[in-house]
């Protein structure tokens, strides 16, 4: 078949095809379990054994580690999770991309799911009109599975027939036999390949599918596996350009995790390879349940009959095919399947029916038997090939775990002195990976933008602690650099409303349960009083500049009252702060009706000592108009902390 560019796009179009179809499934997973995928990463601990637990479990709902990890990253970068949870997360979600290979290899070459799935879009599609918000995710989550297979059939026809290219053939020869290189070739292959296609679960289908063909052997496809292996991390660490530095730590760990794991594995390739193919041929029974069913005719007989380079052998064999040599040679040139009786006879044969056939040709026999003893060797045998690699895949990723899940926190500090922190600012605010196009679900954005609000709330509280330094403060130098934070402060403040209202606007977009849309305006509303608390604490520190520069003098009584009230709107801080890091709907008013309360009687209160002392004379008119902003500051400083509850209970 030639190969032109009908051909390529057809092949980017069936690989379209496969990765549309688990991007759909994926997203309809995270919609039917999004809240238990909320729970599980809300009550993430520092275990790291919790962690590598939680992120197999996420990989295998998502059938995509490339999301996982990306995933993690932006929720390392939103403050989510640790660097150390990370990690953990992080391990585990190799071993559960393993799902993938396993799912291909176990139904995308056995069952012809391709043939049901147009059935199984049938079901999904009336669901997709249903009022019930699970339904419809339940009808993506079986059209996502449908047209991932469908999808997988696709390409499967659209990969091109190598073995009738005599340069594809040429190169293999040439380069599949030079020991580590051809082993450090192929991985750097594999990289490539998940560089180009963004998702390591469509590149081990690629190269699934290539083995099933037979286009590339066992040893060679491996090599790949690792080099996918590789592939996938750089994918986080692209993400993780755009976000903080525990954003970077996270992508980074992930590599290194990686490349540790395919160093040893270079070196104890050939012990591995051999030690899968033995364990493959010593199971030949459960082995071959689980290569496809017509692998015993087709495979046993002229795959192995066409492998053969015994010469006795070969006579044998055209003999009883009733085969020239040349015949026999454009048969084994082609891949043809010749006799299927000569191939069922060996395949339902035993040694001593083998040796009676072949007129106790001992050599004959010795061979024959060979034949019937590779059945299940991936090394041998091209069906068996994509279950060897799962195996390969799954022992890879798991001796891996197991061999660095014990020094998870000496690679958070490898990982530390390799990003080191360049501030407070870059690392506490920097919130650019909002918008960098993460594979999740809007009920996954709300929980993340739920934790950059938090984080808002928090910066909010340390702004407003400058205001009584700044009142205090008398050495000149000090001040100014104390008005250039509060200053910067209310810039990240004005910036972070934008970006998270503008995330929030983003995932308002797509599909939300009616208790993750109330959250969504409830946020909205938050982070606009926040930014309004950055203005004020800004225009505080402009008023407090301004009583230095004129001199104003407050009485002891009047800074004291005034420092009970800055006490009070601290203490109402904490409360909003409280109640941002809680569940919403476990909130109550109780404590910020209290607190506002408190806040409104002492205004009233102050207000009133000041003008007395005005009409004493004991305080100039022009002090108390700069006494009186302050106040009156404080007490819209309380307002819109009252306000941030009230839109968190939904009042």
């Amino acid at each position: 078949m030639e190969f032109g560019i009908y051909e390529l796009f057809t092949l980017i179009g069936a690989l379209g095809f496969f990765i549309y179809g688990m991007k759909v499934m994926s997203d309809g997973i995270q919609k039917v379990a999004g809240s238990k995928m909320r729970g599980i990463l809300s009550k993430m601990t520092s275990n790291r054994f919790l962690g590598v637990a939680t992120g197999f479990l996420i990989t295998a709902l998502l059938q995509s580690s490339s999301a996982t990890t990306v995933m993690i990253v932006s929720f390392v970068n939103a403050g989510l999770l640790t660097l150390v949870e990370s990690i953990g997360v992080i391990m585990g979600a190799n071993v559960g991309t393993t799902i993938t290979a396993w799912l291909i290899s176990l139904l995308g070459f056995k069952v012809k799911i391709s043939a049901i799935a147009l059935p199984i879009i049938a079901i999904g599609m009336p669901m997709m009109f249903s009022s019930n918000r699970k339904m419809k995710s339940w009808a993506e989550v079986l059209i996502g599975f449908a047209l991932l297979f469908m999808g997988l059939d696709h390409l499967k026809g659209a990969v091109p027939d190598l073995q009738a290219n005599s340069e594809f053939l040429s190169f293999l020869a040439n380069y599949a036999n030079m020991g580590i290189y051809s082993t450090l070739m192929f991985i750097g292959v594999g990289t490539m390949l998940t560089l180009i296609v963004q998702s390591s679960s469509a590149a081990m289908a690629i190269t699934l599918i290539m083995c099933n063909m037979g286009y590339i052997p066992f040893e060679l496809a491996a090599a790949m596996v690792l080099g996918e292996n590789i592939g996938t991390t750089i994918t986080a660490n692209v993400a993780a350009l755009v976000g903080n530095v525990h954003a970077k730590r996270a992508a980074k760990a992930h590599f290194i995790f990686n490349i540790f794991g395919v160093i040893w594995m270079i070196i104890a390739f050939s012990y591995f390879i051999t030690s899968i193919d033995g364990f493959m041929q010593n199971n030949k029974g459960f082995i071959q349940n689980l290569v496809e069913s017509n692998a015993k005719t087709e495979s046993l007989g002229d795959e192995m009959i066409f492998n053969c380079t015994d010469t006795a052998t070969i006579s044998w064999i055209t003999a009883n095919k009733g085969l020239t040599i040349t015949e026999y040679k454009t048969a084994k040139n082609s891949y043809l399947i010749v006799n299927d009786d000569f191939a069922n006879l060996i395949a339902s044969s035993d040694n001593e029916e083998i040796l009676n056939w072949s007129n106790n040709n001992s050599e004959i026999a010795a061979s024959i038997a060979t034949i019937k003893d590779v059945t299940t060797s991936p090394l041998n045998n091209a069906k068996a090939v994509p279950i060897g690699l799962s195996i390969f895949h799954t022992l890879f990723n798991i001796i891996n775990l197991l061999l660095l899940v014990w020094f998870v926190p000496l690679i958070s500090r490898i990982v530390i002195k390799m990003q080191p922190s360049k501030g407070d600012v870059d690392e506490e605010f920097h919130l650019e990976h909002i918008g960098s196009g993460l594979m999740q679900t809007s009920e996954l954005s709300v929980l993340e933008a739920k934790k950059e609000v938090s984080k808002f709330g928090r910066i909010s509280s340390k702004l407003f602690k400058m205001i009584p330094e700044l009142m205090t403060e008398t050495d000149n130098k000090k001040f100014n650099n104390l008005m250039s934070r509060i200053k910067k402060y209310e810039d990240i403040t004005d910036r972070m409303e934008v970006e998270i209202a503008d995330y929030l606007a983003e995932a308002a977009k797509g599909e939300l349960s009616d208790t993750a849309s109330k959250k969504v305006r409830s946020m909205l509303s938050i982070v606009n009083d926040m930014e309004r608390i950055g203005d004020i604490c800004y225009q505080m520190s402009i008023t407090i500049e301004r009583k230095n520069e004129q001199k104003a003098y407050f009485t002891p009584e009047l800074r004291t009252s005034l420092e009970e009230m800055i006490a009070e709107v601290l203490k109402a801080l904490e409360i909003m702060n409280k109640n941002l890091n809680s569940e919403y709907k476990q909130v109550s008013m109780a404590d910020a009706n209290g607190a506002e309360d408190i806040i409104n009687k002492m205004r009233n209160k102050l207000r009133k000592e000041y003008l007395t002392k005005i009409e004493k004379g004991e305080v100039k008119i022009q002090t108390g108009m700069i006494y009186n902003n302050l106040i009156h500051s404080l007490e819209k400083v309380g307002d819109h902390v009252h306000n941030i509850t009230e839109a968190i209970t939904g009042n």
